[in-house]
């Protein structure tokens, strides 16, 4: 028998909130006082997913700093960057806030698990979901290892009061495929996010969907 699910884990960045150019304008800026970029959205569809240290580490190798030289200086900016503008641009994909609305009407909890920074992972959320809207928020904290490590996705259950087999997880990256299944999750794939439908199944995708609604038969 099918077992029902209580509760939905997303990814925010490429699978909740198309946030490219967002995260092109800060990373930019970052690296540009350098001599780096600007880089182009495909490639930023490939620097992100691992958190913003290794955000920036990628455009500095692309742009030819492969000793990370400028690393430090160029994080600290990107982080002072982002923090002014992490909602540039930032919107939700198109049939997400139905998606949203159809799993709060079936009484679904709703979770988001992000490598981007904490504060800013809320600050987006609340943003565009509102306040309350989401039964838990977690990025990328000190002490807690990103993903692909379950420890964050592990915390949202605890915090939630579920087990590993009441949860979906829904995410657009091998990163996401690889946290979901360590967690023990039915892991769902996005295809509408930064990534192709050959990484998702490399990383281990359950079930790899084309638009949000088609989560809905997965409950």
């Amino acid at each position: 028998m099918k077992e029902t699910k209580k509760a939905v884990i997303f990814d925010l960045d490429g699978t909740l909130s198309d946030s490219i150019y967002s995260i092109k304008y800060c990373a930019d800026r970052a690296v540009a006082p350098f001599g780096y970029g600007p880089f182009s959205v495909e490639q930023y569809q490939y620097f992100v997913g691992d958190g913003a240290a290794n955000l920036i580490k990628r455009a500095l190798i692309a742009g030819g700093d492969r000793e990370l030289v400028h690393f430090d200086q160029a994080f600290a900016l990107y982080k002072e960057i982002f923090r002014e503008h992490c909602m540039y641009e930032v919107k939700p994909y198109e049939g997400i806030r139905e998606l949203l609305a159809a799993l709060k009407d079936r009484g679904i909890k709703i979770a988001v698990l992000s490598n981007k920074p904490h504060a800013e992972t809320v600050n987006v959320i609340e943003t565009l979901f509102g306040k309350g809207y989401f039964d838990e928020i977690q990025g990328q904290k000190e002490q807690v290892a990103i993903k692909p490590s379950p420890e964050g996705a592990l915390q949202i259950l605890e915090r939630l009061c579920l087990k590993a087999g009441d949860i979906l997880y829904l995410g657009d990256t091998a990163t996401d495929m690889k946290t979901g299944k360590s967690t023990g999750a039915f892991t769902l794939g996005a295809l509408w996010g930064f990534r192709e439908r050959k990484e998702l199944e490399e990383g281990g995708a359950d079930a790899i969907i084309e638009r949000p609604e088609e989560l809905l038969r997965y409950l």
